[in-house]
């Protein structure tokens, strides 16, 4: 096996409407499809980054919350890499979005913030390397 990068991560809404504004309005994720699958009750919203990477945006009815504090065993978070940690941190914050004070990778020397999806994902942004 010769794994080549991560394709995708799929997330579940509580609110599709809501998750889909915010990744796509507040976050700036291209809509590349989106469906309705009957049967399941349940939208799809296929959202691509520039490098092609991709979110896969559900609805499911009635999902369980997420659990986040303590923190769970699973997906621990979701990092986007950007240009700049405190600009796309000045961005967030004149939406409306918390967001955590950027502090700096002790390893690398990178900054890095947190602020969560609308469902309380946890999201980092994390600086690219110079």
């Amino acid at each position: 096996m010769n794994l080549q990068r991560i394709h995708h991560v799929a997330i579940i809404a509580s609110d599709y409407e809501r998750s889909k504004r915010f990744y796509t309005q507040v976050l700036g994720l291209r809509i590349v499809a989106e469906v309705y699958r009957e049967a399941r009750d349940s939208w799809k919203l296929d959202l691509a980054l520039p490098d092609g990477t991709q979110l896969e945006l559900f609805s499911f009815p009635s999902p369980p919350p997420r659990p986040s504090y303590p923190e769970a065993c699973g997906l621990r978070h979701l990092a986007f890499e950007v240009a700049d940690v405190v600009q796309s941190a000045a961005q967030l914050q004149a939406q409306g979005i918390d967001v955590e004070p950027v502090r700096v990778d002790e390893y690398t020397g990178r900054r890095f913030t947190f602020f969560a999806d609308p469902d309380g994902l946890p999201i980092e942004l994390y600086e690219a390397t110079p």
